[in-house]
């Protein structure tokens, strides 16, 4: 069988991926090396722009129960004085959601492996390392081998996207090069359940700014915990592991009375883009494509932004709706993306360490109790072939995500009606535009009016990962300004 996509690696970014493309009704083949989820705590957190993407393939609502929002973060000095503070706002953002999240990554793992299960034309096979790959004229052969049994199978598809983390088999594939940003730090991670409430351990996010140990601390899901502690020099990493350093470590905070230890490990942060995305009809998402500090609570998240993107924009080529040239624009406006969410957590971590403080707290805005507050970061996709270049320099808003708009009696939220398809909010409705297109009106929403105001326009374009394309100021020549592929040929 000649698959649409073969996706490498089974983590959050590639179901993601398999969800979006499973549901323009494209066969997907999901090739994972590990026999089942990891049961363990990884990734801690997302934000309302992923939320949305959740909300698109349908499980941000039992998502939802699962989660706790996050009242933001805080980083202190060693005489617990606030340096910085990033609160997140508590009311539902523009994008329908809360603005921060704290999960336990199993719980979302579970959700988007149990979505994809609905779709007939989805191959799912775990236990299985991908371990050659060969490029003929109109597709890929992969060649998967049994972790267990060692049974050899090939497969093949059309494209090939690897998000199978850090050490990428696909990017090894495509010979890319990953660039350096000047990050790199060993730290140990601790995740451990309460036995008990302990309401005096707070619901923030804090970063302890100590010179001598820099450290941080979680609230996760439920009665999970998380401390962080950077790694002196001289520290050794299986050492650090043991028990007993452990519970010495936490002590300040918690005993091994008060809670069970779930799971320690020394992680090497660091802070890496990958110089080539694509080459020919191979991609690169998640880690594969970018690592970054875990300050900003962001590698996640960037990933899944990844696969919003992307995924798109094959199903485009794969329903003759574009050509290839479409999928250029992936890294073109993803990676200065990624980039500007990995400087600024390099800058964080410069002040966590008491090493940089000045330039990270330009990042902030100061207030009048003496500390400075983290302005939000909102950077703009990259300009690629599918931005106006005049309108994405000049309009702020082109190339950032379009507020979710309630629509109708029954206030139903803009991305349900839509699903993965593009989207039109105009005074309104264009002639000859594609018939799978949302097209919104006044006559629909109260909040239409307000928001092409807003933006000086009579229509915006509306993407499947919800970032606004470009803009009209006269409605009536939309199909001049937006792209062929959203009107009848």
């Amino acid at each position: 069988m000649l698959f649409d996509v073969a996706i490498i690696g089974y983590g959050p970014t590639g179901a993601t991926m398999a969800n979006l493309l499973a549901m323009g009704g494209h066969s997907v083949l999901v090739i994972d090396k590990e026999a089942d989820l990891y049961p363990l705590p990884r990734a801690v957190h997302f934000d309302d722009e992923v939320m949305r993407i959740f909300q698109t393939i349908g499980i941000a609502k039992p998502l939802s129960q699962a989660v706790h929002i996050n009242p933001g973060m805080r980083f202190i000095d060693q005489h617990d004085r606030l340096l910085l503070d990033w609160p997140r706002p508590q009311q539902i953002t523009s994008h329908g959601w809360h603005a921060s999240y704290r999960l336990h990554q199993p719980d979302l793992e579970r959700l988007l492996r149990d979505r994809l299960a609905d779709y007939a034309d989805v191959t799912t096979l775990t236990n299985m390392a991908v371990t050659a790959i060969r490029d003929l004229p109109d597709y890929s052969l992969i060649t998967g081998t049994d972790r267990t049994t060692g049974r050899i199978d090939t497969f093949t598809a059309r494209f090939v996207i690897g998000c199978d983390g850090a050490n990428s088999f696909v990017r090894q594939h495509i010979a890319a090069e990953m660039e350096d940003l000047g990050f790199a730090e060993d730290w140990l991670v601790i995740d451990v359940v309460l036995d008990s409430p302990r309401p005096d351990l707070g619901d923030h996010t804090i970063q302890f700014c100590y010179p001598d140990r820099p450290m941080t601390y979680c609230r996760n899901p439920g009665a999970r915990r998380r401390w962080e502690f950077a790694l002196k020099k001289e520290e050794d990493r299986e050492a650090i592991c043991a028990p007993e350093t452990i519970w010495q470590l936490l002590s300040k905070w918690i005993s091994p009375q008060e809670a069970t230890l779930e799971r320690r490990q020394v992680y090497t942060f660091r802070s890496h883009l990958a110089q080539s995305w694509q080459q020919g009809r191979y991609f690169l998402a998640g880690d594969a494509a970018h690592l970054t500090p875990p300050f900003m609570g962001q590698g996640m998240c960037m990933g899944i932004r990844d696969a919003a993107n992307l995924s798109w924009k094959l199903d485009s080529v794969l329903a003759g709706k574009t050509d290839m040239a479409i999928l250029d624009s992936y890294m073109a406006e993803r990676a200065p993306h990624a980039r500007a969410f990995i400087e600024t957590a390099i800058h964080l971590g410069g002040l966590i360490h008491s090493l940089d403080t000045e330039t990270a707290l330009r990042l902030a805005d100061p207030k009048s109790e003496g500390h400075k507050q983290l302005k939000p970061l909102a950077p703009k996709l990259g300009t690629s072939a599918l931005f106006d270049e005049t309108q994405h320099q000049m309009m702020p808003d082109v190339g950032r995500p379009c507020p979710q708009i309630k629509v109708g009696n029954n206030q139903t939220p803009m991305d349900d009606m839509a699903g993965a398809n593009h989207i039109i909010i105009a005074t309104c409705r264009p002639e000859n535009l594609a018939s799978d297109i949302l097209c919104l009106t006044p006559d629909d929403s109260p909040q239409i009016a307000p928001l092409l105001a807003q933006q000086n326009a009579e229509a915006l374009w509306v993407r499947p990962d919800r970032y606004i394309g470009a803009m009209a100021p006269d409605a009536k020549y939309a199909n001049q300004l937006f792209p062929e592929f959203l009107w009848n040929s």
